[in-house]
């Protein structure tokens, strides 16, 4: 059904997006603290680049968080889950051992125990990615179909803002406060989401399989059928061309990760300067993006996520061949304004649809577990293929990278046409 774009845009009034808004942002605190502010945290102190280096270990639960999600599908919080609800339970233990995980920044010295620190970082990064798996999840629930492109543009706005927050926020507070009483804040915050949850609706639950009776390891493989091997079997029992749509979800931002990956060196080799890049890529690119989500999400709530793919994921491949152009003109301030704001809008556009999809495809009672994979499907080819764009970009000139690596959205797009006239739950 289609509705009128003022009304597509109403979408975001809705009082859900406020709380989801709020969760994105609990979500994106912890990100930088495990990667960019750890890093400048840690070089101030004088630790050496090669133990810097090797802490980037600690982003692995990002990656690997589907392998624990279905405990946060299939085990309720003794008590909390009563008062709460199964969902807003795993999301507040979540969040208050994240608190306490942040707070033990601040009673440690990097240059003393770099061992205790890792350990702490790698609890911050598994509990923020554990987090990321129950927001995903509550967001996913508590929106109808109609409302999943605004509710992933809007936490992807809450994302950037808590990045933001965490990252230059954190460094201009640690130079005049200093780390531990910044690394005090940053737990401070991550209750912005705890009110969130606390404010929000739980959502409806899929009636429980009872496993209580029998042996131990007959309840456990019992329980494992349920909640391990039941998100599989009902992803496959639902999408019948179920190897497609991963193929799809696998290639829709393949060209876009590739040309991230050397956007950096191609504006340095046209002598723009760092503060050029930072102002017109970092500062002006993020407001582009952001309003690339917001617009992306009434796409998909006035046309389709079907169709709101397919206009967003063309959008991205035109946008992306505009650094060709740029290539050909080479130093030019305006034209880099003109190149990033558009691609990066679109990028926003195409990214706001993809959550949204990945969100439509979840199945009631396995969000988390069917969710973490998706997104985690989607990530890891794009890291495989986006790690040959040096590779590629050493072979070609400029011109003719940002001619080839655009194209490399066609097959999506191709598969997204092939579902959309066979797949009528896409």
């Amino acid at each position: 059904m289609a509705f009128p774009w003022r009304t597509a845009a109403e979408v975001y009034r809705d009082r859900r997006m406020l709380i989801i808004l709020l969760l994105g942002f609990s979500s994106g605190l912890p990100l930088p603290l495990t990667i960019g502010t750890l890093s400048i945290w840690l070089a101030t102190a004088g630790v050496s680049k090669t133990v810097i280096g090797l802490f980037a270990f600690v982003g692995i639960p990002y990656i690997f968080k589907f392998v624990w999600a279905p405990l946060i599908d299939g085990i309720r919080v003794p008590v909390l889950a009563n008062w709460l609800g199964p969902r807003r339970a795993w999301a507040i233990v979540a969040q208050a051992l994240l608190a306490l995980a942040i707070v033990a920044f601040s009673l440690l010295d990097p240059t003393d125990r770099p061992v205790l620190l890792a350990a702490a970082a790698l609890a911050v990064a598994f509990l923020s990615a554990s987090q990321d798996i129950v927001v995903d999840a509550y967001r996913v629930e508590i929106l109808d179909e109609r409302s999943q492109g605004a509710g992933a543009a809007v936490v992807q706005l809450g994302y950037r803002i808590g990045m933001l927050a965490s990252g230059a926020g954190a460094l201009i507070l640690a130079d005049s406060i200093g780390w531990s009483s910044t690394f005090l804040v940053m737990a401070a915050l991550v209750g912005v989401g705890a009110l969130a949850i606390l404010s929000g609706p739980e959502p409806k639950a899929r009636p429980r399989e009872d496993h209580a009776g029998g042996p131990a390891i007959q309840r456990l493989l019992a329980w494992a059928k349920d909640y391990v091997i039941g998100p599989f079997a009902d992803f496959i029992r639902r999408h019948p061309y179920w190897l497609p749509i991963i193929v799809f979800i696998a290639l829709y931002k393949v060209s876009d990760a590739m040309m991230g990956r050397m956007t950096g060196p191609f504006y340095l080799e046209l002598g723009f300067s760092l503060d050029e890049i930072a102002a017109v890529s970092k500062v002006f690119g993020l407001i582009a993006t952001i309003g690339g989500a917001m617009t992306g999400g009434i796409i998909v709530s006035r046309i389709g996520i079907a169709r709101g793919l397919l206009v967003c994921g063309v959008l991205q491949m035109f946008s992306n061949f505009l650094f060709a152009g740029l290539a050909l003109i080479g130093h030019d301030i305006r034209g880099l304004i003109v190149v990033i704001g558009l691609e990066n809008f679109a990028e926003g556009m195409a990214s706001a649809a993809l959550v949204a999809y990945l969100s439509a495809l979840c199945g009631q009672g396995f969000t988390a577990t069917q969710y973490a994979l998706l997104s985690s499907l989607a990530a890891l080819p794009r890291i495989v293929l986006a790690s040959q764009s040096g590779r590629l970009a050493d072979y070609l000139d400029w011109v003719g990278f940002f001619i080839v690596v655009p194209l490399l959205a066609v097959p999506s797009l191709l598969i997204l046409g092939w579902l959309m006239a066979r797949d009528r739950a896409l």
